[in-house]
């Protein structure tokens, strides 16, 4: 399985505070061994669907990470709070 993040999702996070920053790795660890190894995920992640082939996970109460499914591929894409994903999902 091959992981990809986006400039979008690099930059976002970069900017985040420490504290949301561990979140979102703690996140973005748990989808990918829940991916990978099909283990159960951890319950606080409260994966959605969002699109055909674009998922919400929670990483916090306020933050989420969007990211993409592909046959061997998971792209992260932005990470943000519910405003900012809905606003990076209108361009």
């Amino acid at each position: 399985m091959k992981v990809r993040y986006l400039n979008s999702f690099i930059l976002q996070f970069e900017s985040m505070p420490a504290q949301d920053r561990r979140k979102v790795t703690g996140a973005v660890s748990g989808l990918l061994g829940f991916i990978e190894k099909r283990v159960r995920p951890p319950a606080g992640l409260g994966i959605k669907k969002l699109r055909k082939n674009l998922w919400e996970a929670r990483a916090g109460i306020r933050t989420r990470v969007l990211f993409a499914l592909e046959p061997g591929l998971v792209t992260f894409a932005f990470t943000g709070n519910h405003d900012e994903i809905r606003r990076y999902l209108r361009k």
